[in-house]
């Protein structure tokens, strides 16, 4: 048996990382055969793999939806290819731990996975990562407690605000629109580094001012805090913010949180990112093609899970440039019909 190195989640609800090591049984143990890149790509893993999925908070949708597709790989495969997803700080973290070998799938910001293939941001050296697809659209979410006095982001000056947990997708985006603001980042916000959950506790009993979040709609942690304290909180409208935040990054697009996703008085223009699933460039093609077709298959499956999975589609599919595709997600695609 082959088993690619894991770090195991056991269940939604545990929160523990257990390591577990790569066994094999005259098979290869993870990354690709050295000859991979020369052999034919046909989406059959003949072998037992494990893979592990890095997604991201535990009440966020990268972790819901990462279950979900972890759940689905063993039966659109044979019982040849499993999964196991397990909770992350998400996406730096994510691409950190993906190229270090802790696990073989990661979810990602697509402002993240940009600068990890060219060496930036919070990478200092081009990253081995490689594109299975796009995926669904982050929303950034901007939330303030009313009492805060919080209309915009410039008046987060000296307000406790949290920027997601360390080496997220979600505080690279916080820190660039505090800084498309007008404000430094490390100077002029209390900074609360806290993960979704904490952070909601944080504005339900008022330690939190407001805080950033980057995740598909409707996200779980959210959408608790409206339904128990959605007189306390409001969005903050980002469209000001756009301009600058399109001239760091194309990813960075326009977007609305429609009402009725957390039942609020009306949209809140925002900023959408794309996601992308990413794996190393060494990943074994067939299973790299077999992880692809299954998110697209068993999409409707991903949905039930969580709605932002709906706009999965094979007409965005490709659209990862210039973080490459996999070849093993190009014979997928391709067979699918993506354009």
């Amino acid at each position: 048996m082959r088993r690619i190195d894991v770090r195991l989640v056991a269940g939604l609800s545990v929160l523990a990382l257990v390591a577990v090591g790569a066994a094999g049984c005259g098979g290869q143990q993870g990354g690709a055969a050295k000859d991979d890149a020369a052999s034919e790509v046909t989406c059959e893993v003949t072998k037992e793999t494990r893979v592990g999925i890095a997604t991201g908070n535990a009440t966020g949708v990268y972790y819901v939806v990462g279950n979900a597709l972890a759940g689905q790989l063993s039966g659109a495969t044979g019982g040849k290819l499993s999964g196991t997803a397990a909770e992350t700080g998400a996406s730096v973290q994510n691409v950190e731990q993906l190229v270090g070998g802790q696990y073989d799938v990661a979810f990602s910001l697509f402002d993240t996975a940009v600068n990890a293939v060219e060496g930036k941001g919070s990478f200092t050296a081009p990253q081995p990562v490689q594109a299975l697809a796009r995926i669904y659209d982050n929303y950034t979410q901007v939330v303030v407690r009313n009492d805060s006095k919080i209309t915009s982001v410039a008046d987060m000056r000296g307000k406790r605000i949290s920027t997601g947990s360390p080496k997220s997708g979600t505080e690279v985006i916080a820190n660039r629109l505090l800084e498309a603001a007008g404000l430094d980042p490390a100077k002029d916000i209390r900074a609360q580094r806290l993960d979704l959950t904490k952070t909601v506790e944080g504005i339900k009993d008022g330690s939190v001012d407001g805080f950033f979040w980057s995740g598909g709609l409707p996200t779980g942690g959210l959408t608790d805090l409206f339904t128990t304290a959605g007189d306390s909180v409001t969005f903050v409208d980002l469209a000001p913010l756009l301009p600058k935040m399109a001239a760091l990054s194309p990813g960075y697009q326009e977007g609305t949180i429609g009402r009725d996703v957390y039942r609020t008085a009306s949209d809140t223009p925002t900023i959408v990112v794309p996601n992308v699933l990413l794996v190393r460039k060494d990943l074994d093609a067939n299973v790299a093609c077999a992880i692809t077709r299954t998110v697209f298959d068993k999409r409707d499956a991903l949905a039930q899970a969580n709605p932002a999975a709906k706009g999965i589609s094979l007409e965005k599919a490709r659209r990862t440039l210039p973080v490459p595709l996999h070849r093993g997600a190009e014979k997928a695609l391709t067979d699918l019909g993506a354009n």
